[in-house]
């Protein structure tokens, strides 16, 4: 599967999630996932973000940052290559963002389904004959 950032970020804050999103997680547990190269970039700077707005600590950062190293992530080496080609098309075609555009690409390229739960970004994966996780 290819695994967006809003999902692994719902299992790192407990009232974000549901069985959906556990299932997600299960499964990349069991069998692992892939991430364009912007996912690690993502996760981090959100957690950031929440250290700075006082969410959460910097020691519950700095957790869930080790917690989500402990899983069979592996982060795609194409993602720059297709930048300015196939995702910028995307982008363009579903009125994404780039970084949406990447994990879209990728799932594409790889024939794989993807875990979002940005709405826009399922949308668009489901319009393209993508399969869906996490909701």
């Amino acid at each position: 599967m290819v695994l967006d950032s809003s999902v692994a970020l719902a299992w790192v804050y407990e009232d974000e999630g549901g069985d959906a999103i556990d299932q997600v997680l299960e499964r990349v547990v069991q069998g692992g996932a892939w991430v364009p190269a912007v996912w690690h970039l993502e996760v981090a700077n959100s957690l950031e973000q929440a250290v700075r707005r006082r969410r959460i600590d910097a020691a519950f950062r700095d957790a869930a940052l080790a917690n989500l190293s402990d899983l069979d992530i592996k982060s795609d080496p194409e993602t720059s290559v297709q930048a300015w080609t196939a995702t910028l098309a995307l982008a363009e075609k579903f009125g994404l963002t780039l970084d949406d555009a990447a994990y879209l690409e990728l799932a594409r390229r790889r024939t794989l389904p993807l875990a979002s739960l940005d709405r826009d970004l399922r949308a668009a994966a489901e319009t393209s004959g993508i399969g869906l996780l996490g909701i």
